[in-house]
């Protein structure tokens, strides 16, 4: 289950709340998105931004900014740089990955190649910047430069990790942190800066967005264990593809010198056979790996929601938290 397959109740509730901002987004994407010169562009950023994803990292700009009581214009070019710059990662690591299929669909590098996913990807990173800047706010294009940053340190760093079976929890955490947590924290944190927020309520939204993006990705890098193939990837990718996610990293940290030697061949080899992912499965099981990812996501969401009592009471505060619940939900 994910936030894009089933009836999701909080995040129904979030986008018809916030139904006439996010028409605006999205005429805004279609019209950025354009190139006068370069028609693949529309055509490979077209295939990914309406293969039916929620924009749920647009929304909590949005919802940060309506909460916040903004009445401007500038909440609807935050939440398109936002989706731009989410979109750019994911044309990126689709190639990085050598993805074939995203959302339950082949991946533009896939349909295309690996140049153009890696080049349209670039144009939306540049696109985004020139969207930032329309909002003359330099506060706000500092935050979203730095996630930028952080997110492509991130990236930089898992792949750095990947397949060393050393790589500690401490390490998946600065890895998801930058990959997907900082999107999530710059998402909330520029809704309250171009409403003027003071910086209680900034800090809190961004801790929020941080807690929340993390909760998220380990609930993610958890269902790759134990989903199903409608979240758009088969279960077991994580492990096919050699990734040291947090349920492999804990299992990996309990093995026995037998279980060690199963690891070195299929990770840190990448010698793998058909069999190998059930067993794989079993130690993660006998080691209780996978209820610790799960108490630890749940933990996160604890954390999130924990920071939404400094934010002005609002029925979109409501919402934000039942969000944070619902992503948790998936593996409950």
């Amino acid at each position: 289950m994910s936030l894009d397959v089933t009836a999701t109740k909080p995040h129904e509730r979030l986008a018809k709340a916030l139904s006439a901002e996010m028409d605006a987004v999205n005429v805004m994407i279609r019209d950025r998105m354009s190139s006068e010169h370069a028609p693949r562009i529309p055509e490979v950023t077209a295939h990914l931004i309406e293969a039916g994803g929620k924009r749920l990292r647009p929304m909590l700009t949005l919802a940060a900014a309506k909460l916040c009581g903004y009445e401007g214009p500038y909440h609807i070019h935050l939440a398109t740089t936002v989706e731009f710059i989410h979109t750019a990662t994911l044309l990126h690591d689709d190639v990085v990955d050598e993805s074939e299929q995203r959302r339950g669909r082949p991946t533009a590098n896939l349909l295309w190649d690996n140049q153009s996913s890696v080049l349209v990807g670039d144009y939306l990173f540049s696109r985004s910047f020139q969207i930032m800047v329309e909002t003359g706010s330099i506060r706000v294009l500092g935050i979203l430069a730095d996630a930028s940053a952080t997110i492509a340190e991130g990236e930089v760093l898992q792949l750095t990790a990947a397949r060393d079976l050393s790589t500690s929890e401490d390490t998946y955490l600065k890895v998801i942190r930058g990959k997907t947590a900082a999107l999530f924290s710059a998402a909330t944190q520029v809704g309250g800066v171009i409403a003027g927020v003071e910086e209680k309520v900034e800090n809190a939204l961004y801790a929020y967005g941080d807690a929340l993006g993390i909760a998220f990705q380990m609930v993610d890098d958890l269902l790759d264990y134990g989903g199903t193939e409608a979240i758009g990837k088969n279960i077991g990718d994580d492990f096919r593809e050699r990734k040291l996610s947090l349920p492999l990293i804990k299992a990996v940290a309990k093995s026995d010198v037998e279980e060690m030697a199963f690891w070195t061949r299929t990770i840190a080899k990448g010698k793998q056979r058909d069999e190998d992912l059930q067993i794989a499965l079993d130690i993660m099981r006998k080691h209780g790996a996978l209820d610790a990812v799960r108490d630890e996501a749940l933990a996160w969401v604890e954390k999130a929601k924990s920071h939404l009592s400094d934010l002005p009471e609002h029925e979109i505060r409501d919402m934000l938290s039942d969000l944070a619940d619902y992503v948790v939900a998936r593996i409950s």
